[in-house]
């Protein structure tokens, strides 16, 4: 299965997103992989030719897409989703063929603590159930230590599922339901 966008990708008044182009956009994400408050969960904070060989082989990768997110046009967010079947993470619960995942982060530290992540995670959410109705679940494995982004993922419908190491982290496994999407929780 390869990552067709399938819907367009959301986009609003005040936000939207878009491809990240590894090269274009190499600076702005270098600069957010070195924030204090994303070094300890992506700790992707490597010397920019190191970052730049991992963002031109996770937008190569067919498994998932790598986005970009703004609000009023200004870059604020930076976006893993991917199909959670063909993800390490399958390992860990009852994967569907069609469940797709997200990882994201908040670049700028001072948009972080504005509700800005729900926001925009409700949307990007929204989309990935969209562009494919065969999807049942969105899941997320945010670091086990992110308690504010556990916050966000649970304000946006994840519940958590449980505990789960991952080669890289100790994990917090969140799902969101298709038919939980829309109750009220965000």
């Amino acid at each position: 299965m390869t990552t067709d966008l399938g819907a367009p990708l959301p986009r609003s008044r005040s936000a939207s997103f878009r491809r990240l182009d590894p090269m274009a956009d190499l600076d702005l994400v270098h600069g957010w992989m070195h924030q204090p408050h994303v070094v300890p969960f992506w700790r992707l904070d490597l010397p920019r030719t190191e970052l730049a060989t991992y963002l031109t082989g996770a937008t190569g990768d067919d498994h998932q897409d790598v986005l970009i997110g703004s609000v009023h046009g200004w870059p604020v967010s930076y976006w893993e989703v991917y199909w959670a079947q063909r993800d390490p993470l399958a390992v860990h619960y009852d994967a569907q063929p069609y469940d797709q995942g997200v990882h994201l982060l908040i670049g700028p530290p001072e948009r972080t603590g504005r509700g800005l992540g729900r926001r925009l995670l409700s949307s990007l959410v929204a989309w990935q159930f969209a562009r494919d109705a065969r999807t049942t679940h969105v899941v997320a494995e945010p670091d086990i230590r992110n308690e504010r982004v556990h916050r966000t993922f649970a304000a946006c419908g994840f519940e958590a599922r449980g505990e789960i190491d991952l080669p890289d982290k100790r994990a917090l496994l969140m799902i969101c339901d298709r038919d939980r999407l829309g109750d009220g929780r965000r």
